[in-house]
């Protein structure tokens, strides 16, 4: 009867010591609220205070750095603005801006109108961008906001900045941010929230910047999934390079949210 009594003890202590670590020993996912639409009060607005909205938006909502920056994935744009009339006078322009700040808007919702050399999709003949229109998909930019990050590209090249900030916003501009402790419900809008659509061809997203996932169920697993999430470097895909996926994901997701994605990642196979 004693060693029964034991063992019972025994077995509560481990069960106790694995409900103790499982809560309070592991780190728990700590969400932060994803990038909000601006509340734009555009009538109080000074041309300085709306190139700084355009810098906050290239930095965050829009996810310009993603790409643009010193990794090479795509053209730097410290001198877009300056740079603009020129490219207008490539005669690989196909588009049909006439001045630099159209040439600017465009080359948001428009990107293959002009394609940098060697910044093309591959076998495109810098023919065809990679870049995502950022007035849709996971990124949603207004046009009120558009504007703001051409007069900050303008500003901070140095060139003239020739926008005129909006009258008033459009109705697409002002919407309320969803509630931070509303996780997502469906893995189209975990994709849309996060903005994975602007690297990668997934859930009727087509970025391109980054590995397609319409099959990847097929190539990970499960744990894999997870991983290359929370630690993008971990593992690297053939043909890509280190550091070109955020790696702070793991403080953003919440534990539903990643669980939903990693399940329907691992289900897309041929």
């Amino acid at each position: 009867m004693m060693h029964f009594l034991k063992v019972v003890v025994f077995t509560l202590l481990v069960i106790g010591g694995f409900w103790g670590f499982s809560n309070f020993g592991i780190p728990q996912i700590v969400p932060e609220p994803p990038p909000a639409e601006e509340k734009l009060d555009l009538g109080a607005m000074t041309m300085e205070t709306f190139v700084a909205l355009g810098e906050k938006i290239f930095q965050g909502k829009g996810t310009c750095t993603l790409c643009h920056n010193k990794m090479g994935r795509a053209p730097m744009l410290d001198q877009a603005g300056a740079a603009a009339a020129e490219r207008l006078k490539d005669p690989r322009y196909a588009g049909a801006a006439k001045t630099a700040e159209e040439y600017l808007h465009e080359s948001m919702v428009k990107p293959s109108a002009f394609v940098v050399a060697g910044f093309g999709k591959s076998g495109s003949n810098d023919t065809e961008s990679p870049m995502p229109d950022v007035t849709g998909g996971g990124i949603g930019l207004s046009g009120s906001e558009v504007k703001a990050v051409i007069a900050f590209l303008q500003e901070s090249s140095g060139a003239e900045v020739t926008v005129e900030i909006p009258k008033d916003a459009p109705a697409d501009a002002a919407a309320p941010a969803a509630p931070a402790d509303a996780p997502a419900s469906t893995p189209e809008a975990v994709v849309a929230k996060y903005g994975c659509g602007a690297c990668h061809i997934v859930a009727g997203q087509e970025g391109a910047v980054g590995p397609d996932l319409t099959k990847v169920g097929a190539r990970l697993g499960k744990d894999a999934l997870r991983q290359s999430i929370l630690e993008p470097d971990a593992v690297v895909a053939k043909g890509f390079e280190p550091g070109m996926m955020p790696g702070g994901y793991g403080e953003q997701f919440k534990a539903s949210e990643l669980e939903l994605l990693v399940n329907y990642l691992a289900g897309l196979k041929p």
